[in-house]
């Protein structure tokens, strides 16, 4: 009886099924390669795949509203290339500075494209897609046609991702702050519950007095302010600034949110979920060099694995489903 309550209650529980599968992928990989399972290993897996987790927060609470969004690593790529070039023609030299002109670019950019969506209509794969032209266009003019920062021209700021405040690197303090931000607001907030409203069914929440415009509106400024603020992280853990920066990355922000439990249809996913979404992924992405796999097979791999953790999750959360219908039958 207590294994069969214990099913039950993993089986109910979309996260707790996502921690388990990540447990098994510690697992696996650490008996592969002992090395994965160290502070200083995780600590770079966390670094190299903090843009991504940043930004799943951003992408949660678009396609919550049953958006996507596809240009935000153009947008991180123009907010990183400016505050890189700045920093190399030394306009500027404060840290702090480097990162608010990031995210006010950024948030910029999120506002526009959301502008577009909510008030003209258009559909939101069609409207991103053409500003991730435009963003990656403007990302390389920016840098004059193919120039980049590297370390030894961003001064300071490229010590930021080393530096340690309370024991805890500077890069794990952004991650905590964001996702403590969003936890509190999406759970405890009126507006974190208009935004599952307005996804779950618009019609709805519009006949209840919500401005569904409004809404699309907010979460894609707030996709554009996590945009920019990845391009200001990405070029301080990397220490360079290139307008390619993280191309073709934002497939790896919703993919993330996809195995996170995020519906593409919108209305169900958490904080927590899009977290440990992440998490899978960077674990994946980490284990695959490590265990000596070449790069010709890893993209493969990568998309095999992603589709099991996904198809696992839908099938489980089916079961967790029926429990729960026999259970008010009952």
């Amino acid at each position: 009886m207590k294994e069969k309550s214990l099913l039950k209650k993993i089986t109910g529980s979309r996260e707790a099924l996502l921690v388990v599968i990540l447990i098994l992928l510690f697992a696996v990989v650490t008996a592969l390669s002992p090395s994965f399972l160290t502070p200083k290993s995780l600590m770079e897996v966390l670094k190299n795949n903090s843009v991504t987790i940043i930004m799943a927060l951003g992408m949660l609470c678009v396609m919550l509203v049953g958006g996507i969004d596809i240009s935000i690593m153009s947008t991180a790529a123009l907010s990183g290339m400016t505050i890189g070039m700045l920093l190399k023609y030394e306009k500027i030299s404060s840290t702090l500075l480097a990162f608010v002109i990031a995210i006010a670019i950024g948030t910029l950019c999120g506002a526009l494209i959301g502008l577009i969506i909510s008030r003209a209509d258009v559909p939101p794969i069609i409207a991103t897609m053409g500003f991730m032209y435009i963003y990656r266009a403007m990302a390389y003019l920016v840098s004059n046609g193919g120039e980049w920062a590297g370390a030894a021209t961003l001064g300071n700021y490229k010590d930021f991702a080393n530096k340690s405040f309370l024991g805890v690197n500077s890069i794990l303090w952004i991650m905590v702050v964001c996702y403590l931000f969003f936890f509190i607001f999406m759970k405890w907030t009126r507006t974190g519950r208009k935004i599952y409203a307005v996804g779950s069914n618009p019609n709805a929440a519009e006949v209840s007095g919500i401005n569904v415009k409004n809404i699309k509106l907010m979460v894609y400024t707030m996709m554009g302010f996590l945009a920019g603020l990845g391009g200001a992280v990405h070029v301080a853990v990397y220490a360079s600034a290139m307008p390619d920066l993280q191309q073709g990355g934002e497939m790896n922000v919703i993919a993330a949110c996809v195995i996170g439990g995020v519906s593409m249809s919108g209305g169900r996913g958490t904080v927590l979920g899009a977290l440990l979404g992440a998490l899978i992924l960077a674990t994946i992405t980490r284990a695959l060099p490590l265990i000596g796999v070449s790069a010709l097979w890893q993209n493969m791999i990568k998309g095999v694995l992603i589709l099991v953790v996904v198809v696992v999750n839908v099938v489980l959360q089916r079961i967790a489903d029926n429990n729960a219908l026999k259970g008010r039958e009952m």
